[in-house]
């Protein structure tokens, strides 16, 4: 298996090896920090009143044992001194105010990822917060993590996809919180007392997106015996490769939800909108990352070429069978792109085999991102819910709707009275249902996608599962 060990040369004052989670002081903070979490109420206070409730020195005990292993770490990591200095701060207030619920904003204002984006930079984290498609939990969790910014994607991020925010970054070791299926490492799960103006920094842990994706795709590649082109194999068949790819993939994805004819607020965070706009948001971001690599293939970067590879075959065996059926809007995305190719003849299922074209599926792709993009240019000029029913209508044309759809019997059946947001309610868990053969895949995929929980660049790619 490839370790993302690679490139580690340009660490600063840090040797390569001098990891941190093989220092003596790893284990003691991360045990540490294990025992915390099981004490924690979901809002990451401690109960001391509830049934087997630790006393309160206990818990000191162990968060002076994280405070004293964290001072320990620190000088292999000197760009991180300031925020664990804070660190030490907010750990010394949460303790000495009894363990309430915890508030991390003065560490969170300190830690600056994104101003020094080396590769193989070394970083130890350690919040409070809840992990995305993880635990729903604001539990203590402590991160052992590199950066993934090799000099070509550097270079691309300067020249053509200014993203100052974004840090490509890695595993080497986690607490509980990320033995889950989250990837990412984003500021707003930190338990604040309020959130800070603007954010600076968000991380993607692409090497678990690169292990997950090989480990289903060849699963799924079985399973529908599709055959890949050589480029594509070979791919899949190298994490290093993998992680490359999904790190520019998810560099240029960030940035497009800035970029192009927007919503007010293009991340839609604090808007309550039918799942299948974010579905369509999510969708174009990656259309236009498949976009962009087609012009950098021309361009002459291979990685390019991936990326257009790792789009389509990641969005197609994995969004779809991937979560619960309710309100799932990448798997809706998806569902779409599948239909969309299979209805313009770029991808065919026959005599239980899949085959794919593809030549045709990267024309076939672009068009589909002119249609949501010219939905979106025409959206500017209407109202919020006529923008919804027009987008419900893009997606209808390809997918069918629940018969018990009452957005499917369109704006008549809705009582229009009511303002955009609670027509939201009459939206059903699952709107659009997976089409007959995706179905069958969830079921042939369930076990390996569960076999991904807590996966890394380290995970064998095959196991029992």
């Amino acid at each position: 298996m490839t370790e993302i060990l690679s490139s580690v040369e340009t660490q600063g004052d840090v040797p390569p090896s001098e990891r941190v989670i093989d220092h003596p002081a790893w284990a003691v903070l991360k045990s540490a920090v294990e025992e915390v979490r099981g004490w924690q109420s979901p809002d990451g206070s401690v109960d001391f009143t509830a049934e087997g409730a630790p006393a309160l020195e206990e818990v000191r005990d162990r968060i002076d044992r994280v405070i004293t292993a964290v001072a320990e770490l620190s000088p292999l990591l000197p760009h991180d001194a300031a925020y664990h200095e804070a660190l030490a701060a907010d750990l010394r207030r949460w303790s000495g105010d009894g363990f309430g619920v915890p508030d991390f904003l003065d560490s969170l204002l300190a830690f600056h990822p994104a101003q020094q984006r080396e590769d193989g930079l070394q970083h130890l984290v350690v919040f409070p917060m809840y992990t995305q498609n993880g635990n729903p939990d604001r539990n203590l969790e402590a991160v052992v993590l590199r950066m993934v910014w090799p000099p070509w994607l550097a270079e691309l991020e300067r020249t053509r996809y200014d993203n100052p925010l974004f840090c490509g970054i890695s595993f080497e070791d986690f607490t509980g919180g990320y033995a889950t299926h989250s990837a990412v490492l984003f500021p707003e799960t930190i338990s604040v007392r309020e959130a800070p103006a603007r954010f600076s920094w968000g991380g993607i842990f692409c090497d678990r997106e690169a292990a997950r994706f090989r480990r289903v795709v060849q699963a799924a590649c079985e399973v529908t015996q599709l055959e890949l082109p050589d480029d594509a194999r070979e791919m899949l068949e190298d994490q290093e490769r993998c992680q490359q790819t999904f790190v520019l993939w998810d560099m240029v994805h960030d940035r497009t939800h800035s970029h192009g004819d927007l919503p007010f607020d293009p991340f839609m965070i604090k808007q309550r909108q039918p799942f299948w706009m974010y579905g369509l948001e999510e969708l174009r971001c990656d259309l236009t990352a498949f976009h962009e690599g087609v012009k950098l293939e021309a361009d002459g970067y291979p990685q390019g070429r991936d990326v257009q590879y790792a789009m389509l075959l990641e969005r197609l065996f994995r969004f779809p069978v991937t979560g619960e059926r309710k309100r799932n809007y990448d798997g809706l995305g998806g569902q779409l792109l599948f239909a969309y190719l299979h209805q313009h003849d770029a991808l065919r299922w026959t005599d239980n085999r899949l085959s794919i074209d593809w030549d045709r599926a990267r024309e076939v792709t672009v068009r589909l991102r002119e249609e949501i993009e010219s939905l979106y240019r025409a959206g500017i000029d209407r109202p919020k819910l006529v923008h919804w029913f027009k987008a419900y209508e893009l997606v209808s044309r390809h997918l069918a709707p629940h018969p018990g759809s009452t957005w499917a019997k369109g704006p008549d059946a809705l009582d229009l009275s009511l303002p955009p947001r609670k027509l939201v309610d009459e939206v059903l868990p699952d709107e659009f249902p997976l089409s007959m053969f995706y179905e069958a895949l969830a079921k042939k995929l369930r076990r390996v996608i569960a076999s991904t929980e807590g996966i890394t660049a380290r995970t064998p790619v095959r196991n029992a599962a």
